[in-house]
């Protein structure tokens, strides 16, 4: 597995990557997340705003909401023979 990473190191290009966050409860969350910058926000359709640019992340199979990740390491498994 990858070691983690700053969050301000993470691709800001829409790929995907497994980010590290605390929730409300402090409970550390992984999960595969993606930034998401106002233009393609508004390019997908929809009333978005600067305040809705940043992390996304599905907390279940149907909701997504956006997160404040500490760290992050690639989602796939692209290292895993080193």
């Amino acid at each position: 597995m990858a070691a983690r990473k700053p969050i301000e190191t993470a691709p800001r290009d829409g790929s995907k990557v497994t980010v590290y966050w605390k929730d409300s409860d402090g409970v550390m969350n992984e999960s595969i997340a993606q930034y998401r910058a106002l233009d393609r926000l508004k390019a997908a359709g929809g009333d978005w705003d600067e305040n809705d640019t940043g992390w996304w992340a599905y907390t279940d199979g149907h909701t997504q909401r956006k997160i404040d990740p500490i760290s992050w390491r690639p989602a796939s498994g692209d290292d895993e023979g080193e």
